[in-house]
Formats: C-alpha cells, sequence, structure tokens
C-alpha cells in the first residue's frame, strides 16, 4: 500500500490538534483512502513551546526549509498563521511541486489569487477548508456538491467570537464590555480582540465565500465592515421586543443576473426574525446558510474554530490530497476557478434594506418631529417608532426607530443630518435588518 508522507509547519495549539487527530485516527483513513498516511517532520518555534498534545522530538526541527525541501516529503501543511513567513512557506512547496493545505484564512483572502496562480503554474493543488467555519465543510460544498447552483444567498455566522457576546449580552442582560472581558479569560477572545470583535476575522471568510460562489476574486477593500462594540442592552432588548435577535452576518447576496451582476458582500451585526434558523445558533458555534437556485435553501451548523473542529477539517484536506496524489490527479478540483463572469461588489450606497436605528436624544417636545422630516425629505418611511418613559429626568433617552425598506445612501444622508440636531446627544446606531427574501 502506498504511503504519503507529510510535513507540517506549526506544531502548536492546531498543529499538535492535527498531529493527534492523524495519529488517532489514521488506521480508519487508511482503510477508507487505501492510502497510509504520515507525518514525518513538524516544523515548530520551539521544541518547548505550550502545545495541548504532545509531538515526539524526533520529529519536529526549527528549521521549515528542512521540511518543505525534503524530497521524501509529498504534501505539506501550514498551521502557523500570518500573512508574512507563511506566505513564504506556501510558495516555497507550490514551486517544488508539493501540494499544500493550509488553515489561513487571512493567508488566502490577501493573497489568493497569487497562490492559485503559483500552484497551476507547477501543476500542483492549494487545499483550503479549514480557512471557513473549522469543522463544517462549507468549501467542498460550495465548490463540489452544490456546483450546479447559482448561489442567491449566503448568511454566515463565521465568528465564534462575536456569537458567543452576543448570545450572553441577551441571555444574561449584561453589556458587551463585560462579556467581553470574561470571553478573553475563557480563551474565547483574544488579549487584542479587534480582529474578531470588529468583524474582519469573519470578513476574510466572508471573502473567501463570495469569491468562490461567484466565480471572481473579490476586492476585500470593497467589502462593508462592521463590528459589535456599538451594540448595547437596549439594542438587544428592544430588537427581542419586535421580534428579532441580533448577530453577526457574513452576507453574500446577488443582484440581478447573467454576467453583469452585482454581488452585496458585507460583514455586520443584524436583526433577524426570531423564527429563524440562525437566531438559534448560540455560543462559539457557527453556521452558514445557502441558498441555490436549483437545490433551495441548506444549512450547515457546527463548531468553527478550536484545535479540533479545524483538525477535522485538516483531515479531509488530507484525504483529498493523498487520493489526488495516488491516483494521478493533482489538480482534480482546482483551488480557485475565475470563470469568466463580469460580476461586481455592490458599493454599499447602494444596497437597500430596512433599518433599526437608536439615537440619545433629549426629552422634550419637537424632537420626534424634527427627526421625523429629516426622514421624510430624504424619502425614506419610518414603520415604527419606540420611546420608553422615564420617571427620571436624563439628559438623554433612547429613540428607536425602525424603517420601510430604503437604499442605504438616503439613509447615511438623513442620520448625517439627524446627528447635527442640538437635541440629538449621541452618535446614532445603525442596525440593518436582514428578511432572508
Amino acid at each position: 500500500m502506498e504511503q504519503i508522507n507529510i510535513g507540517m509547519i506549526g506544531g502548536g495549539t492546531v498543529g499538535s490538534g492535527v498531529f493527534r487527530a492523524l495519529e488517532k485516527n489514521s488506521a480508519l483513513m487508511t482503510a477508507r483512502l487505501g492510502v497510509k498516511l504520515k507525518v514525518a517532520k513538524v516544523a515548530v518555534r520551539a521544541f518547548d513551546e505550550p502545545r495541548p498534545y504532545k509531538i515526539p522530538v524526533a520529529t519536529m526541527t526549527t528549521d521549515w526549509t528542512t521540511v518543505v525541501n525534503d524530497p521524501k516529503i509529498q504534501v505539506v501543511i501550514e498551521l502557523m498563521g500570518g500573512t508574512g513567513l507563511a506566505k513564504t512557506v506556501v510558495l516555497a512547496a507550490l514551486k517544488l511541486g508539493k501540494p499544500v493545505i493550509t488553515a489561513n484564512k487571512a493567508l488566502i483572502s490577501k493573497c489568493g489569487p497569487e497562490l492559485f496562480a503559483a500552484a497551476a503554474k507547477n501543476n500542483t493543488n492549494l487545499y483550503y477548508e479549514a480557512s471557513v467555519a473549522g469543522g463544517i465543510p462549507i468549501i467542498k460544498t460550495i465548490r463540489e456538491a452544490l456546483v450546479g447552483n447559482r448561489f442567491t444567498q449566503i448568511y454566515g455566522i463565521v465568528n465564534g467570537t462575536c456569537n458567543y457576546i452576543l448570545t450572553r449580552m441577551k441571555n444574561e442582560r449584561a453589556e458587551f464590555a463585560e462579556i467581553l472581558g470574561d470571553a478573553q479569560k475563557l480563551g474565547y477572545a483574544e488579549a487584542e480582540p479587534s480582529l474578531d470583535v470588529d468583524g474582519y476575522d469573519a470578513m476574510h471568510k466572508t471573502h473567501i465565500l463570495a469569491s468562490l460562489a461567484h466565480g471572481f476574486w473579490v476586492d476585500e477593500k470593497k467589502i462593508l465592515v462592521e463590528g459589535i462594540r456599538s451594540i448595547s442592552q437596549t439594542d438587544i432588548q428592544f430588537a427581542e421586543k419586535l421580534g428579532y435577535t441580533i448577530k453577526q452576518l457574513g452576507i453574500v447576496k446577488a443582484a440581478g443576473a447573467g454576467k453583469s451582476e452585482k454581488v452585496q458582500i458585507s460583514v455586520y451585526p443584524a436583526l433577524i426574525p426570531q423564527q429563524h434558523v440562525l437566531a438559534n445558533v448560540n455560543d462559539v458555534f457557527n453556521a452558514v446558510f445557502v441558498r441555490g437556485d436549483i437545490v433551495g435553501d441548506t444549512l450547515y451548523y457546527g463548531r468553527g474554530a478550536g484545535k479540533d473542529a479545524t483538525a477535522s477539517a485538516v483531515l479531509g484536506d488530507i484525504a483529498d490530497a493523498a487520493t489526488d496524489l495516488v491516483n494521478g490527479t493533482p489538480r482534480r478540483v482546482p483551488a480557485f476557478v475565475d470563470y469568466g463572469r463580469r460580476a461586481s461588489v455592490m458599493p454599499a450606497s447602494e444596497s437597500v434594506s430596512q433599518f433599526y436605528i437608536r439615537l440619545g436624544v433629549q426629552d422634550k417636545p419637537g424632537v420626534l418631529a424634527r427627526v421625523a422630516a429629516i426622514f421624510r425629505d430624504n424619502k425614506i418611511s419610518i414603520a415604527s417608532v419606540v420611546q420608553p418613559e422615564s420617571a427620571v429626568a436624563r439628559p438623554s433617552v433612547p429613540l428607536i426607530i425602525m424603517t420601510h425598506a430604503c437604499k442605504e445612501a438616503s439613509l447615511q444622508k438623513a442620520l448625517k443630518q439627524i446627528a447635527r440636531l442640538s437635541d440629538v446627544k449621541a452618535k446614532p446606531v445603525l442596525l440593518r435588518v436582514e428578511h432572508f427574501e
């Protein structure tokens, strides 16, 4: 039976998780694939760095080049993270004609076209299932299982940190800062959490899904990205009263058809109906809702991060890489296919949505009338207004407004005018409402 020798770059939390998972289930994979799998070398920063699972010292090295350049190593797995040295490692392996497996979403998002071109030029492949939504096989689903569909909508809860924080804010009536602190203590959020809570981690994943689904590599600078720092307990509770739950979403929506369609690609917290299945995806779990023109609505749910979920996705890629190698088909499913569509990213200003707006205003007569007049002048229809009563005089009180569907550009123009009113005491908070229609 043929054996595939694997070299790994990165032996920390994820790397040791992959090593342990392959050790645990290699016999099972061999029985299923008819190919033996062996991790021959692992490049690490230091032999004694902390890791959840042991890697034999004899297998480790601190020189990644000895792994990539070893002629006996047939598959290279990059699990070091970052976009600097990781890019160098991946390109070096691809130039040697070796298939590469990576879990590096930032690297794929930022450098995808260059890496794909290198794989094609050297008649090898790049596998990156673990870069999006952890253990959920969403990339394989979009590229293979649903290849006969046009994707009209993709909505993803793809950042476990944000989902954990919003879930606890809803369940415990606590504010963002308090829950973020707990998430950091529990290891669900980094000490510097901006990549997660400001939406950039979700942007990398949404960027990859959008590009795969619509056949052109998206410019990530054109993706609207908003985080969850501005969400308050007031928003959580009013959304609930109005029949909604707030979730951070990665959104890919097609507008129009044919070769010249526009695609809305965004990451932001949104109000979604409480009865929708995504409203009940809680804690650190991820889910991706995909609507195809043939298959209809489908949902993919599971753990989106962590050593075990990521390891599961990497093992799936190892299986594909090994099977492709032994059958002499190194590019059975290419890393990315640009299939000639003249699609483009819709500017955020052109998107149409229903909106939730929270204003902090002085509690005195005439304020609502002035706000309503600005909406009227910008041709924005108000669906409902809520201003809670207060027995105690306060410098400002919340004013909650739900609009009917309108263009984002009109809404943003109106909010700038409203923010200049002397009776408005805080920056308006804007949340979009998604109905999945």
